[in-house]
């Protein structure tokens, strides 16, 4: 119930320069692969439309310095705050 949406956070890192990727998983029988593909659900998949329909991954890897981790987490403050 967040005020905005994925789609609004996902733009304001890209303008801050703030790399990110949406998750590749959440439910996999929406992949195209699984269109011609026989398979059985056996209970809802509400989770895992729910992690693929709202995460996504903050750009990171091994090299980033405290300078640029920093960036990353006043940027999210800052949009978390308006």
């Amino acid at each position: 119930n967040a005020p905005f949406s994925r789609v609004d956070l996902l733009r304001y890192m890209d303008e801050k320069k703030i790399g990110t990727r949406l998750l590749f998983a959440g439910n996999l029988i929406c992949q195209p692969y699984f269109k011609d593909v026989t398979y059985r659900i056996s209970e809802s998949l509400k989770n895992t439309d729910r992690v693929m329909n709202n995460t996504f991954w903050l750009g990171v890897f091994p090299g980033l310095t405290e300078e640029m981790l920093d960036y990353i987490v006043n940027s999210m403050k800052s949009f978390y705050n308006g």
